[in-house]
């Protein structure tokens, strides 16, 4: 009975003493402060993807950005962080196929522009070849851009045209210079910097950047658009060698916290903070301008010719019939906003 005891707690101490089950760890990069909304949007896709793994997978949120936002995709590519996303624009020239998602007056929320961005470009393989060297989790998008500066009300298309913006880049510049503003290339984290020390007049954001970027202080009029004046793409991407390390179980985990599922959580958060700026932007006074038929008519002519660009350049990198990929992904925000 004595020596039954004894096997038994030496069983009970090798069982204690034995280490856990292994956890695959996903390192978290964010370039925008831990209150904004892709932050937080990337902890609650981390968290879903947990919950899929029955906890075999968890992420540790790095205190800061491991590259610049221009830097990103390639710290993701080479495995300085594992997990993160980052606008197209702010690497000009190296993605062409995403601008599909940049033109004017697609769309008033982020959420329906993002599922439907992610649905179409998931279906032609000509997207993930433009992020080759990472693993694509989403495509998504922010809410409908519109015009915001420190000097004046914006109110035709001449009005732009004497101030100095502040743009991220892709589409919005080409959008910028076709209107004939005088536009410097600057990642948003700058903003503040930038039109605090008088060296821009405005920028060109969704309504959500004016809290998080800390400008509420500093804007005093604002723009805005039916559909936007501009929309900006972003990818929600993992290093490759990490993710074909998972295993099976926990690739399935994570596919299915991701596509669609994760462009509705980026899209989602969005909504809701360009809803509480938008509020928080009228309780500080700021001067509201809704852009009249003809500035929207002048803005149209103006623009119309980019998408015939886009599609030339869009099928010289390998996409077929790029007019009737984008004819289609309006047809995917028109059923996703319903």
């Amino acid at each position: 009975m004595k020596r039954l005891s004894l096997t038994a707690a030496a069983m009970a101490a090798a069982f204690a003493s034995a280490p856990a089950a292994a956890q695959t760890v996903l390192t978290l990069s964010s370039w925008v402060p831990p209150t904004h909304a892709l932050t937080l949007a990337q902890k609650e896709w981390c968290d879903l993807v947990a919950k899929n793994s029955a906890g075999k997978i968890k992420c540790n949120q790095l205190p800061r950005g491991v590259a610049a936002p221009p830097g990103t995709i390639d710290a993701i590519k080479n495995g300085l962080a594992d997990v993160s996303f980052t606008v197209h624009g702010y690497t000009p020239g190296r993605f062409v196929l995403t601008q599909m998602a940049e033109f004017p007056f697609l769309g008033d929320s982020a959420e329906p522009l993002s599922v439907a961005f992610n649905r179409v470009a998931s279906k032609h393989p000509e997207f993930a070849k433009e992020h080759a060297g990472v693993h694509v989790l989403t495509y998504f998008t922010h809410g409908p851009g519109m015009v915001l500066n420190t000097k004046k009300p914006v109110t035709k298309l001449e009005d732009l045209q004497g101030l100095k913006w502040r743009v991220g880049g892709g589409m919005v510049n080409e959008i910028s210079k076709t209107l004939g503003m005088n536009v410097t290339l600057k990642p948003a984290p700058e903003s503040y910097e930038l039109l605090s020390g008088g060296v821009m007049d405005g920028t060109l954001f969704p309504a959500e950047s004016v809290d998080s970027f800390k400008l509420d202080k500093l804007i005093k009029y604002a723009t805005t658009f039916p559909g936007g004046l501009y929309n900006t793409s972003f990818v929600f991407m993992m290093n490759e060698d990490k993710y074909k390390k998972l295993s099976p179980e926990e690739k399935k985990a994570v596919d299915d916290a991701s596509g669609e599922v994760a462009a509705r959580i980026f899209g989602r958060g969005w909504d809701k903070v360009d809803n509480k700026a938008l509020e928080n932007m009228k309780a500080n006074g700021v001067q509201f301008t809704k852009a009249d038929a003809k500035f929207i008519a002048d803005v149209k002519s103006h623009t119309s010719k980019l998408e015939e660009k886009w599609a030339k350049e869009a099928e010289a990198r390998g996409l077929k019939d790029a007019a009737k990929v984008l004819a289609e992904f309006r047809a995917e925000i028109a059923k996703a906003a319903k």
